[in-house]
């Protein structure tokens, strides 16, 4: 397996460009099954996700190209409805194929799914939504069966929490629904306004998205759409911490600052420098930095996603702080990791305590996540002396061209491919 080896303690300078967003570009790709007609999709990100949901498609019976950061995606004379678990182990989004497949074929069997080992992630809330919808769910084998033989039909759904997968799940098959389906405590992330923008691009009837309860009309028939899908939040969030960390200076660029506040306001409490415009952020070192705490929430709060970077800059910066973890219950695997460069970090629960060290040793370190792995890789950034990155797929899963991205800002890393 490829590997990546860093010299760290350089500091980061000059300019990156933030790819296309793959929690927005997944489920848009999946919205495809919807309409026969041809369909457009631009700035996506080249990741291993992307790559797997492509071919998902091509399996299902939807034909697909992609060229460059563009995917088109053509008619069919058939689809699939079932999701095998050769495909579906690789990628917990492909229970994304759920939505459109039951709105269009009335059935799908979807084989339960894999993903990043950061928790349990079930899928009892789609299921539960999918029966008010009028489906009949049974799980045989491994896989969740389920039947729609008249069709499925609007109705109040209410999550016991704002899941951004259930929400997509169920916007991708309201939207075909008869009548009105309103759902409430939904959740708020861009990824879902993106996803509404390209399903009324269709011809689908959704309003409030982004906020807690989103209303959908059903209609007959959906056609085709071309759409850029949105700025990266997560990767963006992850340059502005780099910065940080390694006491540089970095413009980040094709960004949409607002999705990026939670974690910039936390930032400029410590006492880094940031400056936004419209469509950049200019983040700056001047002064040491202040640790902050902070509790992990739904959008807009502080994201998940974010956490084990955090994490890694926390621990090199003077005095105490810590880190609660609210959204999933095992996400701090990579805090073992973290130690072996030597952070000083206690859990207790759900809470991470840290205390700040003056610097990091390089390391050999093991990926568990995808975003563990980039916390992995700032800390060896910051780091003295060399680092090893193993089990790296779960990086390329997420983050396009990590290691070129950061080498052209100055970083001493490269991959090694065996």
């Amino acid at each position: 397996m490829d590997k990546i080896v860093i010299y760290g303690g350089k500091k980061l300078k000059g300019e990156v460009i933030v790819s296309g967003s793959k929690n927005s570009a997944l489920p848009i790709l999946f919205a495809t099954l919807l309409t026969d007609d041809p369909a457009t999709i631009k700035n996506i990100p080249s990741l291993a996700d992307i790559e797997t949901t492509v071919a998902f498609l091509n399996f299902i019976g939807k034909k697909t190209v992609k060229e460059g950061n563009t995917v088109k995606a053509y008619s069919s004379d058939k689809y699939k409805h079932i999701a095998p678990y050769d495909l579906v182990r690789k990628m917990r989004a492909s229970v994304l194929i759920m939505g459109p497949l039951l709105a269009r074929l009335k059935k799908v069997n979807v084989s339960l799914p894999g993903g990043c080992a950061i928790g349990a992630r079930p899928v009892d809330m789609h299921l539960d939504a999918f029966k008010k919808l009028g489906a009949e769910i049974a799980v045989e084998g491994g896989y969740v069966k389920t039947f729609a033989g008249n069709g499925l039909k609007g109705a109040q759904i209410s999550f016991r929490f704002p899941s951004v997968g259930a929400t997509e799940n169920i916007l991708l098959a309201a939207v075909l629904a008869k009548g009105k389906t309103t759902i409430t405590n939904a959740s708020c992330e861009p990824e879902i306004e993106d996803l509404a923008e390209v399903l009324n691009k269709m011809g689908a009837k959704v309003t409030g998205a982004g906020t807690k309860k989103i209303a959908i009309d059903g209609v007959d028939k959906l056609h085709g759409f071309t759409h850029e899908i949105i700025p990266d939040r997560i990767e963006a969030a992850t340059y502005v911490i780099a910065a940080a960390i390694t006491k540089g200076e970095i413009i980040i660029k094709k960004v949409i600052p607002q999705h990026l506040k939670s974690v910039n306001d936390n930032l400029k409490k410590c006492g880094l420098y940031i400056k936004e415009t419209k469509d950049t952020i200019f983040v700056k070192w001047i002064k040491s930095l202040k640790p902050q705490n902070v509790k992990t929430e739904v959008y807009p709060g502080f994201p998940t996603d974010v956490q084990a970077q955090w994490m890694a800059l926390m621990c090199l910066l003077n005095g105490k702080s810590c880190v609660e973890e609210n959204v999933f219950e095992n996400r701090f695997l990579h805090v073992a990791e973290l130690q072996r460069f030597g952070a000083d970090i206690a859990i207790d629960g759900k809470t991470a305590n840290i205390k700040g060290v003056k610097k990091f040793s390089g390391a050999p370190v093991m990926v568990s996540d995808l975003r563990a792995g980039a916390a992995l890789v700032l800390a060896g950034l910051a780091a003295n002396g060399k680092t090893t990155v193993s089990r790296i797929y779960h990086l390329d899963r997420g983050y396009d061209m990590l290691e070129k991205k950061f080498k052209k800002l100055g970083a001493d890393i490269r991959r090694i491919r065996n």
